[in-house]
């Protein structure tokens, strides 16, 4: 017979067990809301990161708008030229809406204008970082794409006649009007100062324009100064031969000013550096065009110009009739002053600065360049077409 006491000590055993039971479901039943509790977090962290990674990206986009536009501005509106921009889409829309050829040789012809100033604005850029001497010629480079260009497109066409008035115009625009006016406003605007001038980089301008001179007078002097019947052949050797002297010549000039005897135009470039470093200075912490957005503005440029210039070439012997301007004219008085407006701006530009080394270095070397580098090609570009001028006399 069982006792009492072994009775209530297994009704206390069977309330010990329900207790222990009822505890572990209340603990499982505890435990979910910490699991919701750090999914919870956990979700808003990473809405939080999503949502600074967004803003971040916003203020990217903001920056890169900001510097997109501060360019346009200071390209296209940086200029007193900036309404003539207004004619390089309204070439386009006279060319495929066949508004009249006239009409699209007067907005190409205007569009070229503004076109090549920033192309001497942009070249400026690095002009101010390269020395005289190298930014002269870079600035005389960058300025002779439109002379180049148009020239490319005249072979193309076979129009020879503007191809040569062309060049020769833009030859005696370099040398008499972009000079002259350039070396005239600089005077007139540092009246009183001194105006340093290192006569050794003009001396091998002068030289090369010498030797171009010299090689373009050979042939001619051949061809009527030679009475037997095979002039024509003796001729084009002679003048082939000349072309290829000039190439050298041209190249090694550079070499000279910029690697083999740099030394000799270093002490002029420090001295001018030293004497507009404050001027230079506030330019440069001024603009909001880097090393690579000006490369990228330069190439674009490049291509309107191009377009531009198709247009011109097409166009030039219709608006000629149309405007009762001869074709002559145009070709060496109105196209070399828009192709060499780049140049012209340039060569003010510095001369005002003071900087009369660059003002001869992008006049001088300008001019140079056609005659030994742009002429040569249309050359080289002929001879390996086999195409043949009436009357060549170079």
């Amino acid at each position: 017979m069982a006792s009492p006491n072994s009775g209530e000590v297994g009704a206390a055993g069977d309330l010990l067990e329900t207790g222990l039971l009822l505890a572990a479901s209340k603990q499982e039943e505890a435990a979910p809301p910490a699991a919701v509790e750090t999914t919870t977090t956990t979700t808003s962290s990473g809405r939080r990161l999503a949502e600074h990674e967004m803003t971040a990206t916003r203020s990217r986009v903001r920056q890169v708008v900001r510097r997109a536009a501060a360019q346009l501005q200071e390209v296209f509106l940086g200029t007193k030229l900036f309404p003539l921009f207004s004619a390089v889409p309204l070439a386009v829309a006279a060319e495929h809406f066949s508004f009249g050829r006239a009409w699209v040789f007067v907005f190409s012809f205007i569009g070229l204008a503004p076109l090549a100033e920033r192309v001497s604005f942009l070249s400026e850029h690095v002009a101010d970082t390269a020395g005289p001497t190298a930014g002269g010629l870079l600035n005389a480079t960058c300025g002779n794409v439109p002379e180049l260009v148009i020239a490319l497109f005249a072979l193309h066409k076979e129009k020879m006649e503007i191809l040569k008035w062309s060049l020769l115009g833009s030859i005696l625009s370099n040398l008499l009007l972009v000079l002259g006016s350039s070396l005239l406003c600089g005077g007139l605007a540092n009246t009183g100062k001194e105006r340093p001038l290192d006569r050794r980089q003009a001396d091998v301008s002068i030289g090369l324009l010498m030797l171009g001179v010299l090689c373009h007078i050979l042939p001619l002097l051949s061809k009527y100064t030679t009475s037997t019947g095979d002039s024509t052949g003796s001729v084009l050797v002679l003048s082939r031969l000349c072309a290829i002297v000039m190439l050298i010549a041209y190249f090694g000039g550079l070499v000279f000013q910029l690697k083999t005897h740099r030394q000799f135009f270093v002490q002029e470039e420090s001295s001018q550096s030293s004497s507009s470093s404050n001027s230079d200075d506030e330019g440069t912490n001024n603009s909001v065009i880097g090393s690579a957005s000006t490369v990228i503005w330069l190439i674009g440029m490049t291509v309107v110009i191009a377009v531009l210039s198709n247009y011109v070439i097409t166009t030039i012997e219709e608006a000629s009739d149309a405007l009762g301007i001869p074709v002559r004219f145009i070709s060496i008085i109105l196209l070399p002053v828009v192709g060499n407006a780049a140049e012209h701006a340039g060569a003010i530009i510095f001369a005002f600065k003071n900087k009369i080394d660059i003002t001869l270095g992008i006049a001088l070397g300008s001019a140079t360049q056609i005659l030994l580098l742009v002429v040569r090609i249309k050359k080289f570009f002929l001879w390996f077409s086999m195409l043949t001028l009436e009357n060549r006399s170079d």
